[in-house]
């Protein structure tokens, strides 16, 4: 007798949708996503004054998820016609109402970034799963 899987958590509210919020869960919870969020979150910003406040993005990356915020709505892209252009990217109502979210992530990462970094280097030394199985046994 096969015992149907009980499904649990926030996706058994959503079987038919279920795979498109994976796609929105993935992104919004972007690294890049959150931080370009929570930085536009203080005012519209030009491009290269988002990528001197965004260490370590590449100019392609920002780039490409300005685009895909852009084309979900997160926010808007506005180019002046002025010498030299000027193009300022802003959050939209929809991107403004996801500011709580991305600053309670960006903030608890901030807050655990030393547990996680000491926990990464004790299974380093460990080892996960089987490799810890396998190194705790060579050990002995």
């Amino acid at each position: 007798m096969v015992i149907p899987a009980r499904i649990s958590g926030p996706c058994q509210a959503w079987p038919e949708e279920s795979a498109f919020i994976r796609e929105v869960l993935d992104r919004i919870g972007d690294k890049w996503t959150v931080l370009i969020i929570s930085t536009l979150g203080d005012g519209p910003l030009r491009y290269s004054g988002l990528q001197a406040s965004i260490p370590g993005i590449s100019q392609r990356m920002l780039t490409q998820t300005l685009k895909n915020l852009e084309r979900d709505g997160l926010l808007t892209r506005t180019a002046y016609a002025e010498v030299p252009p000027r193009v300022e990217y802003e959050l939209t109502d929809l991107g403004r109402s996801l500011m709580d979210a991305v600053m309670a992530m960006a903030g608890w990462a901030a807050a655990h970034h030393g547990e996680i970094a000491g926990n990464r280097a004790a299974t380093a030394r460990t080892g996960v799963g089987r490799g810890r199985a396998r190194i705790n046994a060579s050990a002995g």
